[in-house]
């Protein structure tokens, strides 16, 4: 599938603001399962973009606006092509996750966070699915997936960034941010090594997963899971809608919890305060594959306006 992106974010501040600095985590991956075929960034008061990739393998555009200003508004744009993901076959031992070579490669998804320490609920959930004996690794990152699909509800707005999970699961709300921050807490607490991937999903309801009725949708950014299978690389799944990662999903970046891939981060100089307004608008195209193998050369896999 091909999409055209645009992902839109404007601030308005109460009184004059000056010296604001910024940072954006909007443009596609380019990997094994999608394709980044363009991109740019605008904003408005005009600024000057310095992009540069992170430790985690994101790309991250900052910009600063130094003329005092009361709003601002960025655009991200982007032609992406996704691929259809192969089925996993793999089915390791499940003690296959203590072997030390790939404990060490993934030591930094196996360590607890802020956004996925385990609490008392947390843990007798994690007890409850090792007590059902699974014997291979994708049977147990599959229960996972299903059991947190069913553990909470999605409310949009139910729930803010920094929600513990023990509170999370009591009060039985949240959105794709809490589902995916959940099922990297359970296999962690389980031995299998997940991140966190933050990006887009071209569907009609993200509750569902429904298709989308025509060839384009408003959406927000959404989340998601991958596990770490021995052997057969990582599984992408999206708890929120009890749905395997495909080709409707388009990663933006993948790290230990949200922290590591938040969409936007900055500061401002002032007192006033700032209010939000955020969008996706995401586009499906017909096809244009490149030959197989090939890939488009770095200036224009992401093309900047400056």
């Amino acid at each position: 599938m091909r999409f055209d992106i645009r992902y839109r974010l404007a601030f308005e501040y109460e009184n004059v603001v000056r010296h604001s600095q910024n940072e954006l985590r909007a443009c596609p991956l380019t990997d094994d399962h999608q394709l980044l075929l363009s991109y740019r960034v605008t904003s408005s008061p005009a600024a000057r973009v310095h992009g540069f990739t992170d430790y985690w393998g994101t790309r991250v555009d900052a910009y600063g606006i130094r003329e005092p200003h009361v709003a601002v508004e960025v655009v991200a744009e982007a032609a992406v092509e996704t691929r259809q993901r192969p089925l996993m076959v793999a089915s390791p031992r499940m003690s296959e996750l203590t072997d030390p070579a790939f404990a060490d490669e993934h030591a930094e998804y196996l360590a607890p966070t802020r956004h996925t320490a385990a609490g008392p609920r947390l843990a007798e959930s994690a007890d409850e699915i090792r007590s059902r004996g699974e014997t291979d690794v994708v049977s147990l990152v599959l229960d996972v997936h299903r059991r947190t699909h069913r553990s909470i509800a999605y409310e949009s707005g139910s729930t803010e960034i920094g929600i513990t999970h023990d509170a999370l699961l009591a009060g039985g709300r949240g959105v794709c941010q809490d589902y995916a921050h959940l099922s990297v807490a359970l296999c962690r607490e389980l031995g299998v090594p997940a991140r966190y991937v933050s990006g887009y999903f071209f569907a009609a309801d993200d509750r569902t997963g429904a298709t989308v009725v025509g060839d384009s949708t408003e959406v927000q950014t959404h989340a998601w899971f991958e596990a770490a299978i021995p052997g057969a690389g990582w599984l992408a799944l999206d708890p929120t809608n009890a749905l395997a990662v495909g080709e409707r999903h388009v990663a933006i970046g993948r790290g230990r919890d949200y922290d590591d891939v938040p969409p936007i981060r900055g500061v401002y100089a002032g007192g006033a305060a700032a209010t939000l307004d955020a969008g996706v608008e995401m586009r499906l195209l017909a096809n244009a594959s490149p030959a197989p193998g090939h890939r488009l050369p770095l200036h224009q896999q992401a093309q900047q306006q400056q």
